[in-house]
């Protein structure tokens, strides 16, 4: 994974859709999230505010906003991946990630999932600029982001 190039081409894919879905980003963000429960829908057990919750998902108040965050995290590191030559989430984010992720008993397929959700929900929002080349694009971006927080998926060291 280590030295995986993110080219110049692949950035500027990635850049121009997410210029066009930024502006829309909440309503992708809980488009993603739904997906990835309808995938797996065991998966609404590892977020605490949905654990005991009985109010259908998408009338959660707590989803959209964290799922926006999520979403808008994910695009803007992938935007920012060619420019720093890694993923620029603030350490701290990293770290508080990793921990979350860790805590959770988030494994690979969780990520897999993740991955399929959001290629799915960048393709629904963009279908003309959708292409083999886009999805490689934010298949890579993604796929650093995920080495770098498992990087940090280790126990609270209090």
């Amino acid at each position: 994974m280590e030295g995986k190039v993110f080219t110049e081409e692949q950035e500027t894919l990635v850049v121009k859709s997410w210029g066009v879905m930024k502006q829309n980003a909440a309503d992708l963000g809980l488009k993603f999230f739904l997906k990835i429960f309808e995938i797996a829908p065991s998966a609404q057990k590892l977020f605490s505010f949905l654990r005991d919750s009985n109010i259908p998902l998408e009338k959660n108040p707590k989803l959209k906003p964290h799922a926006m965050s999520v979403f808008v995290m994910t695009c803007e590191s992938a935007v920012q991946l060619r420019k720093a030559g890694k993923v620029t989430v603030r350490e701290s984010t990293l770290k508080r990630l990793g921990g979350v992720h860790f805590k959770s008993g988030v494994v690979d397929e969780h990520y897999e999932v993740t991955k399929f959700a959001l290629l799915e929900t960048i393709k629904e929002a963009v279908p003309e600029m959708w292409s083999p080349e886009m999805k490689n694009a934010w298949g890579e971006a993604y796929d650093q982001l995920v080495t770098a927080i498992k990087l940090e998926m280790k126990p609270p060291l209090n």
